[in-house]
């Protein structure tokens, strides 16, 4: 919900900001196929990406193309594990394990052509130790991404996300 302040009376909450919503769960083997898909489904609604306000890919690992990735500017977010660059591929959680992290994380970022790179939106982290195996760490992982993922969301539903550059500003 946005919130407005008027006539120096203090902050109320108004109707969600993005005003149309799907929720899209898609399993592409390769970029063409995604791009097909989400254009597809947004045509066969009278929609087109252009027109979109917000796009996420969770659990999407695919790069998208600079065509893509500019129109959607500032309206796509990505939310993957903070083990980024040491743990890539598959099985970040158990590289995660095999090596004894003692922190596990999650990163929500605006999507730019450059992978993973984007502007930060939101971070979170949670304590792990020795006597957790991968799985307890793959648990904890979900856990933190939903909650980064979540809180990301909600600020750029609310338009509480500034991009500056490469960074993002969040107001309170």
């Amino acid at each position: 919900h946005e919130r407005t302040e008027r006539d120096g009376q203090s902050p109320t909450l108004l109707e969600p900001a993005l005003s149309t919503a799907f929720i899209l769960t898609l399993s592409c083997p390769d970029r063409c196929g995604i791009v097909h898909a989400v254009t597809g489904f947004l045509a066969e609604r009278g929609a087109n990406i252009a027109e979109a306000e917000l796009v996420v890919l969770a659990r999407y690992m695919q790069v998208l193309s600079n065509d893509l990735c500019r129109a959607l500017d500032g309206k796509a977010i990505n939310i993957h594990h903070s083990f980024l660059p040491s743990f890539k591929g598959a099985k970040p959680y158990q590289q995660a394990f095999d090596r004894g992290v003692k922190t596990i994380g999650a990163t929500a970022h605006y999507v730019t052509a450059d992978l993973d790179e984007g502007p930060i939106i939101e971070q979170g982290t949670a304590r792990a130790d020795h006597a957790m195996d991968a799985a307890q760490l793959t648990a904890i992982g979900r856990d933190v991404e939903s909650a980064v993922l979540a809180r990301a969301v909600v600020w750029h539903a609310e338009r509480r996300v500034l991009l500056n550059g490469h960074k993002t500003v969040i107001f309170k």
